[in-house]
């Protein structure tokens, strides 16, 4: 089955008030072209976005998910780091939008339970803190634990460094972050990929995304930044 699709066309899966799931460790890994095409409809909006971070800031250009914030699509950001994105953090102050943290450990495993059909588990990171708040807790063996619900989106936005026309996909380097547990754990998947090769060419032990997890494919050869 070749999924191989344009990225105007990719894009359009997405629907207004879709929650999106979105790969990669700030820009490392992160599917920047598939963004930037998202944030040129901006009628595709009151998005919610769960990301390990939100980008850089301070750049002589607006990259990562900033974007879609300046054009007032995004409802909600959830997020583990805010690093000092200023832009972010005054559009929360401002009431511009919903801001939630998770942290990173937590928001990777809630991710991985919402992929595998688990119900939850239990953590001791956040305990006694805000993160504890309106949860259940239970105590186990002495010590208490906050019980963590899985992550589901409606999208994932995923990168690649190449796959083939399936969808199976290898990850470069540091790149292996958080790509595949978004994958799983989101109704659609668009993979961007930068190289392109035969079904086949790729070794089965080398796969690191299956693409039985992979809707659309979308080949972006350059990296975007």
């Amino acid at each position: 089955m070749n999924k191989v699709t344009t990225i105007e066309n990719a894009i359009h899966q997405i629907k207004r008030g879709d929650t999106v799931l979105i790969g990669g460790f700030c820009n490392v890994g992160c599917p920047l072209n598939l963004v930037y095409e998202l944030a040129k409809y901006p009628e595709i909006n009151e998005l919610t976005t769960i990301s390990e971070e939100f980008g850089y800031f301070g750049l002589p250009y607006k990259q990562g998910l900033e974007p879609l914030l300046d054009n007032g699509q995004l409802k909600k950001v959830v997020i583990s780091f805010l690093a000092s994105h200023r832009r972010l953090e005054q559009a929360y102050l401002n009431g511009e939008v919903e801001l939630q943290f998770i942290p990173q450990g937590t928001l990777a495993e809630r991710l991985h339970a919402g992929g595998t059909g688990l119900g939850g588990f239990y953590a001791l990171t956040g305990v006694g803190t805000e993160v504890e708040e309106g949860k259940e807790t239970k105590v186990i063996d002495g010590k208490k634990y906050i019980l963590e619900k899985p992550l589901r989106g409606n999208v994932a936005l995923v990168k690649a460094y190449k796959a083939d026309s399936m969808g199976n996909a290898v990850f470069k380097l540091t790149a292996n972050n958080f790509n595949t547990c978004m994958a799983m754990a989101a109704d659609h998947v668009i993979l961007e990929v930068e190289k392109l090769v035969e079904t086949g060419e790729i070794e089965p032990d080398q796969v690191h995304l299956p693409g039985v997890f992979v809707d659309q494919i979308v080949v972006a050869e350059g990296v975007m930044f």
